[in-house]
């Protein structure tokens, strides 16, 4: 390209984004589009209920969220639920965190064995589904080791979700500049103090993101444990489902906790991110 034709580009004006995507780019289309998205799902559900002849107790609801008794105000049973979803979640989270580190790590490591354990350990739990997995520890590895259904709930979380979470503190190590190896090796530091004092925390900033989806994908996929009858959110809603037979209401207050919960996580940590890049 000659230089003739590299100032023209350079003088050349900036294209603007077509009218129809600036539109869609705009926080108030984008909050009306969501409520039209969502009213029409409510009207399609009041619609398919209407010709099914379902009859709406949404007067019953509120008994499940909370009570009112001698003692005083109790909460109700979807939020004991939402309790144990709460627990179940952080618990399979920190031992992911903690099993993803290490199979990282170990990828990192650079050593053949170490290297080849990390890849055959990510390409097994990443091929097997969720459910099959949950499966395999309770009907299989629970008898064997003696898991009760929560044990077995727990780990079969917990290794999904290393798979997932090793590759993003992969990438966030990665992502640390070269140079900060090298001005920690001139100074003596090992490399394990060279983990811990330089490269794991000025990798936080590349992780959050992606960690922020990761939690909000395992309190979600925790539902799944409701197949073999753990007591959390899901299997509580299906609980009252068996009991009132309130199908529509339930799973509708079932999903919109569900959305709360992520909608809270997903904000608490952008704050985070924006302060921690704030002091840095």
């Amino acid at each position: 390209m000659s230089s003739a034709q590299t100032n023209e580009i350079k003088g050349a004006p900036l294209r603007k984004p077509p009218a129809i995507t600036q539109i869609f780019a705009s926080k108030l289309v984008s909050i009306v589009l969501y409520f039209v998205i969502v009213s029409g799902i409510a009207y399609g559900s009041f619609v398919g209920a209407q010709s099914m002849g379902y009859n709406w107790q949404w007067y019953r609801v509120p008994q499940f969220l909370y009570t009112y008794t001698e003692e005083g105000f109790e909460l109700g049973v979807i939020f004991y639920g939402l309790q144990q979803t709460l627990l179940l979640s952080l618990t399979a989270f920190i031992l992911a965190t903690v099993l993803g580190l290490i199979v990282a790590l170990l990828r990192l490591s650079g050593l053949v064995v170490g290297t080849a354990v990390a890849i055959g350990f990510l390409e097994l739990i990443r091929n097997i589904p969720l459910l099959v997995l949950l499966y395999l520890f309770y009907y299989v590895l629970g008898p064997i080791f003696g898991f009760d259904r929560y044990t077995a709930s727990v780990l079969c979380l917990a290794v999904f979700h290393s798979a997932l979470i090793s590759e993003i503190l992969r990438a966030g190590i990665n992502a640390v500049p070269q140079g900060q190896w090298e001005g920690a090796t001139s100074i003596g530091m090992t490399k394990a103090q060279t983990y811990r004092y330089i490269i794991l925390p000025q990798s936080i900033k590349f992780m959050l993101p992606p960690m922020t989806g990761e939690v909000v994908h395992l309190v979600k996929s925790s539902a799944i444990v409701s197949v073999i009858a753990v007591a959390e959110l899901t299997t509580i809603g299906r609980n009252i489902i068996s009991d009132t037979y309130m199908s529509f209401e339930i799973w509708f207050t079932i999903a919109i906790v569900y959305m709360v919960v992520t909608l809270i996580l997903s904000v608490g940590v952008s704050y985070l991110e924006k302060k921690y890049e704030v002091d840095n």
